[in-house]
């Protein structure tokens, strides 16, 4: 169950719009990604908790992410709670990641700033030795935040250009909330198409301030460390020789 990268997502769909992008390029560069769902969305307008469960086992196989879990928390009453925290810091500990990405602590919907509350508290706790969790201690080495609707400047952004259309074909997985095409259907702010341009249009936006054409922001946790200024900004190095012979 081992993961180099495990991202959460407070619903599911939510790992996609913020960052299926990124989730398909490492895991198309050799990257074990997995994807856990805190809840099963049971409150949405649309869709039934099984159907939206089995969308996101869909858009995970698009991705692809070595696995997708749903831990069945509360929709809605998301809460750092000890149950809540111990469920999600005994995963962690069972899928050892070395990054885990998590909602950002700002966003319009109250489930994904609860979210972020819960999850940074239960990363904390995994670490701990004495934390009564089943499984060994253990701490992800970074920690980092994506944006789902609300978004501000990056601490980093991920060209996710060549991936794009994957990202696409991951929320078109969705059709429970992205369209109102069952007879019981109701219009609600995902299925507008103004949904989707929100979403690309901030992902272009990030990919035309980084000089790509489509790019998803992180806020970091903590410091980013560089091992000298060029590399921050994808270039090589300036050597002696290459100066000497120009």
């Amino acid at each position: 169950m081992h993961v180099d990268l495990l991202a959460f997502g407070p619903h599911p769909d939510d790992i996609e719009i913020g960052m299926a992008g990124t989730v398909a390029k490492h895991a198309a560069l050799g990257a074990r990604v997995g994807l856990c769902d805190l809840t099963r969305g049971e409150l949405g307008s649309n869709g039934t908790p099984e159907a939206r469960v089995e969308e996101g086992d869909a858009a995970g196989r698009v991705l692809g992410a070595a696995w997708r879990v749903n831990l069945g928390l509360p929709d809605g009453g998301l809460s750092p709670t000890r149950d809540q925290v111990v469920a999600v810091a005994e995963l962690i500990r069972r899928a050892q990641p070395s990054i885990v990405a998590i909602p950002h602590a700002r966003d319009r919907h109250p489930d994904h700033a609860a979210a972020h509350l819960l999850l940074v508290r239960a990363i904390f706790d995994a670490g701990l030795r004495r934390f009564p969790a089943t499984g060994d201690p253990w701490r992800a080495r970074a920690v980092c935040s994506y944006f789902i609707n609300d978004h501000e400047a990056p601490s980093f952004v991920v060209d996710v250009s060549e991936f794009y259309e994957r990202k696409r074909e991951a929320l078109a997985c969705y059709r429970s909330q992205f369209s109102a095409e069952s007879p019981d259907a109701v219009v609600t702010r995902l299925t507008s198409p103004l949904f989707a341009q929100l979403v690309e249009s901030r992902d272009s936006q990030f990919g035309a301030r980084a000089d790509v054409r489509w790019a998803e922001g992180f806020v970091a946790q903590q410091p980013l460390r560089m091992g000298q200024l060029f590399a921050a900004f994808e270039l090589d190095m300036p050597t002696r020789a290459a100066r000497a012979s120009s």
